[in-house]
């Protein structure tokens, strides 16, 4: 019989503080390759895992936290669901079942190009590593969770890194800069495959711009008694443009952003959350309720945080 035991994990969401794009390669599966400086953020999901006796079935329920600031309707098959698709592909691996009582409560947008399913499914492949015993290295979660999605390698540990190829390379920093940033979420939609379909049409045969990214990350990272500092206008990604393209309207909100906190607006990922740079955290948290009470778009105050989101154990 196998002892009731209740975890919670936190699943932090991730900003693309740099992503640069090439054109569909051979070389990667006929993928984009990408080279982007991501890291995680104070912007969390939560997963509750029970672990159950060793004949029980899994059970998950997926919900909206309380706090969440921009919620969609959760209409996805729970056997699409990214935790889900975790969960099962670590008992594939364990060659035996892991039975757990999931509940999962969102508050990163779906569809914001803050990876929140790939960070359900990177914290539920720490959750049931912990709870069952099994002993496996970050390295190997990181591998498990490559099937799922690129973004999952980099968010099993989290912090910062450069993901380079199609998420298949990573070089993670020991340190993480000291910056405070706010996002937005519009309520535009930006699918992925619309647009990188329009990164195409915008710029077809592209190059991809690795040296950029290394040189943001060099100008930025803390070193040599710095801190480690990003001008605001200093993030860029290539998929802003066509993201843009598919949704009109989400331009129009970066355009009015812009005006109220008089700085450029940047897009994470393939969108739709929208952030920008602040002068520390009072700035932040000030500009925030700005967007929030002029615009009435919802937009929280947010920081990079350390590799391994603290996991908090119950008997």
């Amino acid at each position: 019989m196998s002892i009731r035991r209740t975890i919670t994990v936190r699943s932090p969401s991730k900003v693309n503080l740099a992503l640069a794009v090439g054109a569909p390669s051979p070389a990667h599966g006929g993928l984009h390759p990408i080279s982007s400086w991501m890291i995680t953020v104070d912007l969390f999901d939560d997963l509750t895992l029970t672990r159950l006796e060793d004949d029980a079935l899994s059970m998950y329920a997926i919900l909206w936290a309380a706090d969440a600031k921009r919620r969609r309707e959760i209409d996805w098959s729970i056997t699409k669901d990214l935790a889900v698709r975790a969960h099962q592909a670590l008992e594939r691996h364990a060659g035996r079942e892991l039975p757990v009582k999931l509940k999962l409560e969102k508050r990163i947008p779906v569809g914001g190009g803050l990876g929140g399913g790939s960070s359900n499914a990177a914290a539920m492949l720490r959750g049931v590593n912990e709870l069952f015993s099994l002993g496996l290295e970050l390295d190997a979660l990181a591998t498990i969770g490559a099937s799922l999605g690129s973004d999952v390698p980099f968010l099993v540990r989290g912090g910062s890194a450069l993901v380079r190829g199609v998420g298949d390379s990573l070089e993670h920093h020991a340190q993480i800069p000291e910056l405070d940033f706010v996002l937005v979420f519009p309520e535009a939609s930006c699918p992925t495959g619309p647009v990188y379909g329009a990164f195409d049409r915008l710029r077809p045969g592209a190059s991809l711009d690795d040296a950029r990214v290394r040189s943001l990350v060099d100008a930025t990272m803390p070193g040599a008694g710095r801190p480690g500092s990003l001008a605001h206008a200093a993030p860029f990604n290539d998929l802003a443009a066509p993201a843009f393209e598919v949704a009109p309207s989400l331009a129009a909100d970066a355009q009015r952003i812009q005006a109220v906190v008089e700085r450029p607006v940047h897009v994470s990922g393939s969108g739709s959350t929208l952030f920008f740079v602040c002068n520390g955290r009072v700035e932040a948290e000030l500009l925030a309720e700005a967007v929030s009470s002029k615009l009435e778009l919802p937009a929280i105050a947010v920081r990079p945080i350390a590799a391994s989101p603290v996991r908090c154990s119950t008997p």
